[in-house]
């Protein structure tokens, strides 16, 4: 059987075949479309931020694309609690971490081009460690690890003489306000290091470090040393310097260690003679008298710290938006009672629903405040303070572990809302409490303004703002009329709101 190649013209193969030629690219067009993938680079070295400062963290895609169309999220070990959010072209604020609250802001300059970089401000110390910058388009999603390293400069050096040891004087050096943990050393005037005869660092309760380091200074050595406290972080220092003249080292005489013993011997004779009169006949006066010299002595600590807790009085008010609907609040937004009726009011997010409470108009979120609360004779009553993210919907436990530093009062008895509560006694029934907050010590005091007598002391940390805390409960004979009143604290005892 024989064949025969067909025979075909040129312009009529290149016509029939162009069609599925086009059809081909386009699809390998849309399926390289589908595959794009995207890298997120962030610095390769660690930012280092100071204290109170802030720190920039870049982030950029590449290739370059813009990504004002993408989810871009900064968090740090837990994905869900963002540290920063942007999505649909905004910032969402919703799911942000407490305490980066009103301190973040994401720099949107370069978008376009695939660049962001996240804005810390008022640099802390838990800020310090590591942060993941997370870009999502679609299905497709890439992240990058930085490190942020916070760091301060403490004070000065303060070097103290604290008598004679082995032969020579000890001193020692303190300094505090540091981060991360310094390094302290003794020199002398050549630069050379010293022995220390003890050094001890140890953590503040805000989050900061101090340092304390003694060293021996004998006469043979240098008497002028300096004693240095470093950063190894910001590779700064600070210095203070000390001399002391010889006279002050200790010389060992014969003639006076030979008098010394003698006298020693004598006043231990005199004393066994005198001994055992002395203490049959005084033992029970010196003891009594002792009793009463504590007692004295307690009370006019606590008077004293009463006093000055009242130099940082500051003006209180009532927030409306937080009341609960079953609360009546006067004109001026000092007074605050349980009413009859439940009013009808907008169940805003601020309000609290379940919890017949109310917060104070007024947020701290550093240094000292004071302000008193007249209670009467009410046989119910919560004062105290929480943190202003603290929920308002639902059924509240207020505990310091829930945001909650507060006392009460329920059937006659006073406690304080520890994770598990802890009464306190009272010896004089208080009409007047005074709330004292002290945001860097992680302090909240109460004190009874009757008898200017200490009630009970939370301690802690704090973070973010807090408010002051009232529940008026009932009055006497379990009436609810009676209200919980914000008092004025007398000028004079006011005006002082530094730390």
């Amino acid at each position: 059987m024989t064949g025969k190649v067909p025979s075909f013209s040129p312009g009529s193969t290149v016509s029939s075949a162009l069609p599925g030629y086009i059809a081909l690219c386009l699809a390998l067009q849309v399926h390289r479309l589908e595959s794009a993938q995207f890298t997120v680079t962030g610095p390769d070295h660690p930012i280092t931020a100071s204290l109170g400062g802030e720190a920039i963290l870049p982030c950029h895609l590449s290739p370059r694309m813009s990504a004002e169309n993408m989810e871009v999220r900064w968090f740090r070990s837990q994905f869900s609690l963002a540290v920063h959010l942007y999505r649909d072209g905004q910032d969402q604020y919703g799911e942000q971490m407490p305490e980066y609250r009103e301190r973040t802001e994401l720099l949107r300059d370069h978008i376009t081009n695939g660049s962001v970089s996240l804005r810390i401000r008022d640099i802390r110390p838990s800020d310090n460690g590591q942060y993941k910058c997370f870009f999502q388009s679609g299905v497709s999603y890439e992240d990058a690890l930085l490190e942020l390293h916070v760091a301060g400069l403490g004070s000065a050096p303060a070097i103290s003489v604290e008598g004679h040891q082995d032969g020579g004087i000890r001193v020692v050096c303190r300094s505090a306000g540091w981060y991360p943990q310094p390094e302290a050393q003794w020199r002398d005037l050549q630069g050379q290091l010293l022995p220390s005869a003890s050094e001890k660092i140890s953590p503040e309760a805000n989050g900061l470090f101090q340092t304390e380091i003694a060293t021996v200074i004998t006469e043979e050595s240098n008497q002028k040393v300096s004693c240095c406290v470093r950063n190894p972080r910001l590779n700064q220092e600070r210095e203070s310097e000390i001399s002391i003249a010889e006279l002050f080292f200790p010389r060992v005489n014969p003639w006076m260690v030979a008098l010394g013993v003698i006298l020693s011997l004598l006043a231990v004779l005199i004393g066994l003679a005198s001994y055992c009169f002395w203490r049959q006949h005084r033992a029970k006066e010196t003891l009594r008298s002792e009793l009463e010299s504590e007692k004295e002595w307690r009370r006019a600590l606590l008077n004293a710290g009463w006093e000055k807790a009242r130099q940082y009085a500051v003006d209180v008010t009532l927030d409306p938006d937080t009341a609960n609907p079953w609360l009546i609040l006067s004109e001026d937004r000092k007074r605050v009672r349980l009413g009859d009726t439940r009013q009808d009011l907008p169940n805003n997010p601020e309000r609290f629903d379940s919890c017949v409470s109310v917060l104070g108009a007024e947020g701290f979120a550093g240094g000292r405040r004071y302000w008193e609360v007249e209670v009467g004779d009410k046989t119910g009553w919560d004062l105290g303070v929480c943190r202003e993210s603290v929920s308002r919907k639902g059924t509240v436990t207020a505990t310091p572990g829930n945001g909650y530093w507060v006392v009460w009062l329920r059937d006659g008895g006073y406690k304080a809302l520890t994770s598990t509560p802890t009464p306190f006694p009272v010896s004089v029934r208080p009409s007047r409490v005074g709330i004292f907050l002290d945001y860097e010590a992680g302090e909240v005091s109460f004190y009874n303004v009757t008898d200017r007598s200490h009630l009970f002391t939370f301690t802690g940390t704090f973070s973010g703002k807090l408010r002051p805390y009232f529940c008026p409960g009932l009055s006497a004979g379990g009436t609810k009329a009676a209200p919980l009143i914000i008092c004025p604290v007398p000028a004079q005892a006011g005006g002082n709101l530094g730390p």
